[in-house]
């Protein structure tokens, strides 16, 4: 696999159409060369699942990364859940799934939630006009 690339599957039957070249292009600037990362787009019920398996909460969330390896890590999206967000932040739905693929991919790197995430998160979203 080429490090621009990624495997996506989807387990819902309607996932979002989205130029998946930006998500490859966002992958091979933000993580390590060589980085495997899956992609998988996933439902509510799945979402919870994960989001109580994982987290400890009880509740359908819009995106899930977990590190697999210094080199390898995947990634859950939730649509059904972005585009309900999307509209809570006043964004397009293409723009807050690059949102939250951003979020993830630094997830992803180690990051948790504080000032040094929303530094990195902000030098991306300026990078890529999210």
């Amino acid at each position: 696999m080429k490090a621009s690339e990624f495997s996506k599957t989807k387990t819902i039957k309607r996932a979002p159409e989205y130029d998946g070249r930006v998500f490859g292009l966002m992958k091979k600037k933000i993580m390590p060369r060589n980085y495997e990362l899956s992609l998988v787009f996933i439902g509510e019920k799945r979402s919870r699942t994960l989001n109580r398996t994982y987290r400890g909460k009880d509740k359908p969330t819009d995106i899930l990364s977990f590190p697999l390896g210094p080199y390898e890590g995947e990634m859950f999206l939730n649509p059904r859940r972005s585009k309900i967000e999307a509209k809570k932040f006043g964004r397009s739905m293409e723009n807050f799934l690059s949102f939250l693929f951003i979020h993830g991919l630094c997830h992803l790197k180690g990051m948790t939630h504080g000032s040094r995430m929303e530094s990195e998160e902000r030098k991306y979203r300026k990078m890529f006009n999210v």
